[in-house]
This record gives C-alpha cells, sequence and structure tokens, in this order.
C-alpha cells in the first residue's frame, strides 16, 4: 500500500457534468424554455390546475400535501413578465422539498434522458417493508446500467469482464435519486450518455419480446437475435435481480425534451413490464448465453503482477495485467518451466511480456488457455522506469510461493462478480 505525502498538493476532483453548469444553484430563466420546464413538471406528477389559458399555468407538486404550494410557469416568452415568471418559479424549485423538484433542476442544467424503476414488493406488518428493499432495487438498477453500458461497448450475449472498466465509467454522469416507494430514478445526461439510453430502451423490448416468445412456445430463438438488440447474460441477470422477490416490476425510458426522441425510439414508450413468471425463461436464457460464448484468439501484452507455482520447478501460474491485446484488465495464464522462467525474467527487469492464446469464456474471459510465444516486449526508458516503480511497490505480491491453493487470491478478487 502507498500513501500520498501530507506535502503534496490534492488534485482536484473532476466535476459532475451536473455541479459544472449548475453549480447548486438554479439555471437562470434566459436558459429555461417554459416547454421543456412544464413538459418535466408533468412528467414528474406535477399537476397543472388552471392558470390564463395561453399565458401561463399553475403547477402544484404530486402528493395530498403539494396544495399549499403553486409555481407559476409561462407557456412562451411572448409576454413581457415571461422571465420574472420563470424566475419566481425556479426559485420556488430550489426551495422545494419535493423531491421530484431537484430532479426537474437537474434535467434543466444538464439535458437528461429519465430510466425509471418500480417494484411492487409485498408490504409487511403495518404496510412496512424490509431495509433491504431498497439496497436490492438499487442493486438491480445499476446491474440494469452497467448491462446497457456493457452493450454499447459491443453486442455480445455474455460479456464476462470484458469492457468493464469502460462501462463503469460510463456511468460517472448517471445521477440516481432517492428509492422511495419502491421507485428510483437515474438521470442519464444525453451529451455523452444517449447511446446507453437507447441501446438499454431497445434491449428491454427485445427481452420482453423474446420472454413472450419462450412462454408461449417454448422456444428459445428469439434470445438469440435479442443481442443484436442489447441483449445478454448480465441484462438477464439484472431483469432477475430486480424481479425477484415482488410481484412485478416496470422499467421505462423518457427522452430529454430540449433535446428530443432519438431516431428509432417511441416517443412515449409505456413502461415495459416483467413479473415473477419470466424468472424460468431469464434464468435459462443468461445460462444460453453464457454456454453459447466461444473463446476468443488473442495475443495480449501486459505486466506479470503475480507468479505461482507449487515447487522450485514445473509449471506455474502468472497473473498478467494487460496493456493491450484484450478488453480485460487481467488475466490468469498457465506456463511451462520454460515460459515461467522468461516471465519472471521479465518481471524482474521490468518488461512487459507478449503472449498468445485463448481467452477463455468459462470464468468470464479471466483466463488464458492455450499459451505460446512467451516473449519479453521492449519498452523506452520512460515506461521501463514506470514499470520498475510499479514492481518495487509490489514487490510484497511477487515470489514464487510454495504450498497454498493455487491461485486462491485471485479468484477472491476476480471472480465471478467483480468487474475488474
Amino acid at each position: 500500500m502507498t500513501h500520498r505525502s501530507t506535502d503534496e498538493p490534492v488534485r482536484p476532483a473532476r466535476p459532475h457534468p451536473v455541479d459544472a453548469a449548475w453549480h447548486g444553484r438554479p439555471p437562470g430563466p434566459g436558459q429555461v424554455d417554459p416547454a421543456v420546464l412544464s413538459a418535466l413538471l408533468h412528467r414528474h406528477g406535477w399537476q397543472r390546475r388552471g392558470g390564463a389559458a395561453g399565458r401561463y399555468g399553475r403547477w402544484t407538486p404530486p402528493g395530498p400535501g403539494g396544495s399549499g404550494t403553486s409555481l407559476l410557469v409561462p407557456e412562451s416568452r411572448a409576454f413581457p413578465d415571461s422571465d420574472d415568471l420563470l424566475a419566481e418559479a425556479l426559485l420556488a424549485l430550489s426551495r422545494s422539498g419535493t423531491p421530484s423538484a431537484r430532479e426537474v433542476l437537474v434535467s434543466l442544467a444538464v439535458p437528461s434522458d429519465e430510466i425509471r424503476w418500480s417494484r411492487d414488493v409485498p408490504a409487511g406488518p403495518g404496510g412496512a417493508a424490509p431495509w433491504t428493499v431498497e439496497e436490492q432495487l438499487r442493486k438491480g438498477a445499476r446491474r440494469m446500467l452497467l448491462a446497457g453500458a456493457l452493450a454499447t461497448r459491443a453486442r455480445s450475449g455474455y460479456h464476462g469482464a470484458r469492457h468493464r472498466r469502460a462501462a463503469a465509467a460510463a456511468l460517472e454522469n448517471v445521477l440516481v435519486g432517492s428509492a422511495a416507494d419502491g421507485r428510483l430514478t437515474a438521470l442519464v445526461p444525453v451529451a455523452d450518455g444517449r447511446p446507453l439510453a437507447v441501446c438499454l430502451h431497445q434491449a428491454l423490448h427485445a427481452a420482453r419480446e423474446a420472454i413472450d416468445y419462450r412462454r408461449a412456445t417454448g422456444g428459445m430463438d428469439a434470445f438469440d437475435g435479442a443481442v443484436e438488440a442489447g441483449v445478454s447474460h448480465e441484462l438477464t441477470e439484472a431483469l432477475a435481480a430486480l424481479v425477484r422477490g415482488t410481484e412485478g416490476a416496470r422499467i421505462a425510458v423518457a427522452w430529454a425534451p430540449a433535446v428530443g426522441v432519438p431516431e428509432g425510439c417511441a416517443a412515449s414508450a409505456e413502461p415495459v413490464e416483467f413479473s415473477p413468471g419470466d424468472l424460468p425463461a431469464l434464468r435459462e436464457a443468461g445460462a444460453r448465453y453464457q454456454r453459447a460464448e466461444p473463446s476468443v484468439p488473442v495475443r495480449i501484452t501486459g505486466t506479470v503482477v503475480r507468479m505461482r507455482r507449487s515447487g522450485p520447478r514445473g509449471a506455474g501460474t502468472v497473473r498478467l495485467r494487460v496493456l493491450t491485446g484484450a478488453e480485460v484488465p487481467h488475466v490468469r495464464i498457465t506456463l511451462d518451466e520454460e515460459a515461467y522462467r522468461i516471465a519472471g525474467h521479465a518481471h524482474l527487469v521490468g518488461l512487459p511480456m507478449r503472449v498468445h492464446g485463448r481467452l477463455e469464456s468459462r470464468g468470464g474471459f479471466r483466463r488464458l488457455t492455450g499459451a505460446s510465444g512467451v516473449v519479453p516486449v521492449q519498452v523506452d526508458e520512460a515506461e521501463r522506469d514506470r514499470l520498475m516503480k510499479a514492481l518495487q511497490e509490489h514487490l510484497d505480491f511477487f515470489g514464487e510461493a510454495c504450498g497454498g491453493e493455487e491461485g486462491g487470491d485471485y479468484e477472491e478478487e476476480y471472480g465471478e462478480d467483480c468487474g475488474d
């Protein structure tokens, strides 16, 4: 473990796009389209209760306690007091305790598509729900977003460890609100997140159609074609996690009104519904995707981060941090004695190595089999110094350990459910 010096300046954190655009203050009236504000209020359950026809509308928040608060929102900028009304409405939203008020302001500051999850969970004594319900909702929603992000990188029935780092990075700008009453909303900025929202929208509809086909005919063929729409093992697992323990779940995608509807998508799509009766088809499809995904021939260049064999001679296992050649962070390789010796020498002098083999789908594309052509790779001095520094920092992990279960720590760190 390394520690930052107290004298070293702290690197500034990269601001979230919402923070960069908003800075904790509502957007100015000159930045807001009255039609967009009205559309967002309607989407989030606010009720229009009269107002001067053709001039402004009076909006009240959702829920029984909303009658005491109202916003006057102009229908256009055709009247002299439009900016004043917008400024008052935005200020009232920023001070409102209604959960949807912040989501409206965020969507105004950074145009965002909205993905909404809702689950029908049986109520407990006195109408209370177990504390794990919210955790399960958040976990299922995040797994679904990750599955959509993976599908934007590559259409595959089973992703495993591939593209996980890039997919997780794609979720950094997604904002998620509080989970209440079995509902959760994610705001996906259009600027860099619309492909994710579109892919997830298409994949959910394709999964629904494939499940219906499976339940009607008993055939799984529709799931094969659904891969091109973004359906995968990861998505079926996320859907199963969302539905399990409920009476049903719904997912809806709503497009940012300031940007419009993406090509090929419906303007006002109904939520896609899933029920516990869909679980057998989801489980069968997930297992089918995992079995069907073939191994991939690759030529990987990477640095050795761990070596292990049961004795001073013979074959051994090497863990490689991948630099190029595969969209996975690490792979595990079993090498014969000569290749193991080459890998050890390359590691000691701070050089990466190159190896040919097949990236096996079994285990999540984390294992390289049939390794051949193991050779050190020459790098420039600056890169070599960096690799040598990394070697010194991780010297505790290097060595030919005797005894113990081979690779146990590897499986713990890079097991099936891990992203990296």
